[in-house]
């Protein structure tokens, strides 16, 4: 399906009041094991970060100090806070909710929002699709509260304070009135004093006016109740880049059949090409994301030399990419969803075809590079580009293959039946030699280099090439380019430094490189 606006918005909000104790337990719990509390220091001081379930029905809060818990349980488990574990397990989550949406984002410490608008029929209705979310990710052992509204504001609220709510659109403000001024999510200071004035919930807020709140709280404030009344939004934003088009398979027993998953990839790139080609577009980076029923996610991405609609060819990239992994992907109990997404598409113009030319020829390179590239990375794939410049080691600059920008400079073309005039291969550095003896002004008759000595027998220069002065702060000296081979009959490229304008200074001497 292709990604689209709705005038209709839906916001799924979902909170894991106990993420932190879940993270420890929900692998391994029993009756018998004592209340667990994760505690941090602030202000020289021990506090409790997190409580499980059984601290929370002993009173004990988050906040409160570890020595005032000890005291109040006599047996307690703590276990130091890592806020880091924390953040990457509710990343894992996120992970795990784009099988509903691609649209999720980390909402603060403990909480998600997902944009569903236009995906509920999917999943038989909102309430259907609400319930299938909440009891998944219970199954997988999170304490978990949702609920779902028309703004990220309200849907956020409700799913802290008045758990599995579905506000019908437009009737945000009626869903909220009740909930507590805690709601709003205000800084502390805020919310205590809306409390020492009287109002506790959100429709007695509501019912002051905007001048008044604005006079005593500020504009951000106001902003908040208004998002949490329906009345405005703030656009939530994803944690992972939306794909300009998108096709997905749900199956409805997991799939683990190396087939059945080729089968899919290239049943969703027949889908996925007829969106680009109804628009005149090609992919140039695509991503697969596997979905296993375990909650686990593995995403595969390829890019392309050059804007790609064609089914076959994506289906033998992603196997080509998907051959050449370390770490194969591993299905465990099947995967229960399978998604394509082209990430980036552009343009796809047709081309106009001579009689004399062969159509084939670039499509069957670009195929290559990208095939290359799936296998080994793209950053491996390199091609050499021409550079406006006489300096021999900057005339040409390797690029990626798939990403080299087009050029509208040329290589300089070789005269038929005259000797090159720079060497097949150039060192990456110039190296120094040892000039034994040599002419007066001219090439070197010994030198010695890679502790090799070379007797000069033919010689052909000097070419003299100026640095580019414009590019330097300081003074660059000038090559005298020399063409020389030995005895043995290998031809070298050297030159000759330490000229600087009219005045010379000790040459030294280099091989910069070496002929066929």
């Amino acid at each position: 399906m292709e990604l689209s606006a709705s005038p209709r918005r839906r916001i799924l909000a979902l909170w894991f009041a106990r993420l932190p104790t879940d993270r420890l337990q929900r692998r391994r719990v029993s009756p018998d094991d004592p209340p667990l509390v994760l505690s941090i220091k602030s202000n020289n001081a021990r506090i409790l970060y997190a409580v499980d379930l059984k601290a929370a029905r002993l009173k004990l809060t988050p906040g409160m100090s570890l020595a005032s818990a000890r005291a109040m349980v006599r047996e307690l488990a703590v276990v130091e806070a890592d806020e880091t574990a924390d953040t990457k397990l509710l990343a894992g989550i996120a992970d795990w909710c784009d099988r509903f949406s691609p649209f999720v984002a980390i909402d603060g410490i403990d909480g998600l929002l997902l944009d569903i608008t236009g995906a509920t029929h999917l999943f038989g209705g909102e309430a259907a699709m609400l319930q299938t979310v909440r009891t998944s990710i219970a199954r997988q052992g999170f304490t978990v509260r949702a609920a779902l509204a028309g703004t990220a504001a309200a849907a956020r609220a409700l799913a802290r304070y008045a758990d599995a709510t579905i506000a019908a659109p437009g009737t945000e403000a009626q869903a909220v009135a009740f909930l507590p001024i805690a709601a709003l999510d205000l800084d502390s200071a805020d919310t205590h004093a809306l409390r020492r004035a009287g109002l506790k919930t959100i429709a007695q807020v509501a019912s002051r006016t905007r001048a008044e709140l604005t006079a005593r709280f500020g504009k951000e404030m106001v902003f908040k109740l208004d998002r949490a009344l329906g009345q405005s939004e703030k656009p939530i934003s994803p944690r992972r880049i939306l794909p300009d088009y998108m096709a997905e398979h749900r199956f409805a027993e997991p799939v683990t059949a190396e087939h059945f998953i080729a089968d899919s990839i290239l049943s969703l790139a027949g889908s996925l090409c007829t969106l680009l080609e109804e628009r005149g577009q090609g992919a140039r980076a695509l991503e697969a994301s596997f979905f296993r029923s375990d909650g686990a996610v593995r995403r595969i991405t390829i890019e392309t030399a050059r804007p790609l609609r064609e089914p076959k060819i994506i289906a033998r990239l992603f196997r080509d990419r998907l051959d050449a992994l370390a770490d194969p992907i591993d299905p465990g109990f099947g995967f229960d969803l399978i998604r394509l997404g082209a990430l980036h598409a552009e343009r796809l113009v047709p081309e106009s075809i001579g009689l004399d030319a062969k159509p084939d020829e670039e499509k069957e390179i670009a195929f290559l590079i990208d095939r290359l590239a799936a296998r080994f990375g793209s950053h491996r794939i390199l091609t050499f580009q021409p550079q406006d410049t006489h300096i021999p080691e900057a005339a040409g600059v390797a690029v990626p293959a798939q990403h080299a920008p087009a050029t509208k400079l040329n290589w300089e073309a070789r005269v038929p039946g005259e000797a090159p005039r720079r060497p097949l291969r150039m060192l990456t550095k110039p190296e120094l030699i040892d000039v034994m003896a040599q002419v007066p002004d001219g090439p070197p008759l010994r030198f010695r280099w890679r502790r090799a000595l070379h007797a000069v027998t033919r010689a052909e220069g000097p070419e003299r090439i100026a640095m580019e002065w414009w590019r330097n702060q300081s003074p660059q000296p000038t090559r005298d380019y020399f063409r020389v081979e030995d005895e043995a009959g290998r031809r070298f490229w050297l030159y000759r430094d330490g000229l600087y304008g009219r005045e010379q200074f000790a040459p030294r001497w280099y091989v910069h490189g070496l002929f066929a």
